[in-house]
């Protein structure tokens, strides 16, 4: 369930109290006369089931509400109610395959904002997986692929094709393009320094690397295994399940391949440079086009749901 909070000028409450008692899904309508202060109106708050949440919002936004007013919806962790229970079972699909298109795109352009906090989780990541492939730790490897942030972008890009937000896709692509660019470089000049202290050595990167030889060397498993990220992580994120990424980014080669390519370039070895750049590209590729898609199957799916669904109620 959602919990829905909006603040409604007062010409306007009559038809946003109509609106909601007509969608299927709502239960807990309150209603509160001159509550709110900054923007003045009214307080309306209520539950909706989650399936039925989307269209609700858009229906919100066709009265202007988003400009006039506010609305901001939250999950429900728990919620005791058999009225709750009888407005999910009424509500058509299930709440596990909604999209809340507002909310992944308000979520996705937060994560593909270019700022210093990114930029310094993405070259952390770096430098960790540089460690990884001169050691050829595969520990090291994946605590990188954990802290990397790039899947932010990623998903953020997805999104943009979809709903067809060339400012987002932009964003995104700068998050990327720039982040990956300026961690690479600060990753080359971090492994040139620990070559002066003694800690890294050319020998290291181009000796027997059996954990890690990988990350150079891309195949058609490399491809297989973004397109299944992509899709996973893309779920994960439009069905609210997002400690489920984890499990993603340690699943594809994106931070370790650019750490590897960021070494080799120090000492340069142009030939793992390539092929680190191929895997990186690969696997940022793969997960792109499999993201696109699922957001695109989930959206025509959702809409045929929506389409065999009760129609609205009137009371």
């Amino acid at each position: 369930m959602l919990h829905l909070r909006l603040i409604v000028p007062a010409d306007l409450t009559d038809q946003v109290v109509r609106t909601v008692e007509q969608t299927v899904g709502t239960t807990h309508l309150v209603v509160v006369p001159g509550a709110a202060r900054d923007p003045a109106g009214d307080l309306v708050l209520c539950d909706v089931a989650r399936e039925a949440g989307d269209g609700l919002i858009a229906e919100l936004r066709e009265l202007g509400l988003d400009r006039s007013g506010s609305i901001a919806a939250d999950e429900i962790g728990l919620s005791l109610s058999r009225r709750a229970d009888k407005a999910e079972d009424d509500a058509p699909g299930e709440g596990a395959d909604a999209v809340l298109w507002d909310q992944l795109a308000d979520a996705t352009h937060e994560e593909s904002t270019l700022s210093v906090t990114y930029l310094a989780f993405l070259t952390l990541a770096t430098m960790i997986a540089a460690c990884g492939v001169v050691l050829d730790n595969a520990i090291l490897i994946v605590g990188a692929m954990a802290v990397g942030p790039e899947f932010g972008p990623l998903a953020g890009l997805c999104t943009a094709v979809v709903r067809r937000s060339a400012r987002l896709a932009l964003r995104a692509l700068a998050a990327l393009i720039v982040g990956f660019a300026a961690a690479m470089v600060l990753t080359t000049g971090f492994s040139l320094m620990m070559n002066g202290f003694g800690l890294f050595h050319e020998s290291m990167l181009k000796g027997d690397r059996p954990n890690t030889a990988f990350v150079y060397a891309p195949d058609l498993f490399s491809f297989v295994v973004a397109i299944l990220a992509g899709v996973a992580g893309m779920l994960s994120l439009t069905s609210a399940k997002s400690g489920l990424l984890v499990g993603v980014a340690i699943s594809v080669t994106t931070v370790p391949a650019a750490a590897n390519a960021a070494v080799a370039l120090g000492y340069g070895d142009l030939n793992q440079v390539r092929g680190s750049s191929e895997q990186l590209l690969i696997n940022l590729g793969g997960i792109v086009l499999a993201g696109t898609l699922t957001l695109l199957l989930q959206k025509a799916l959702w809409k045929r749901t929506r389409r065999v669904g009760p129609h609205p109620r009137t009371r």
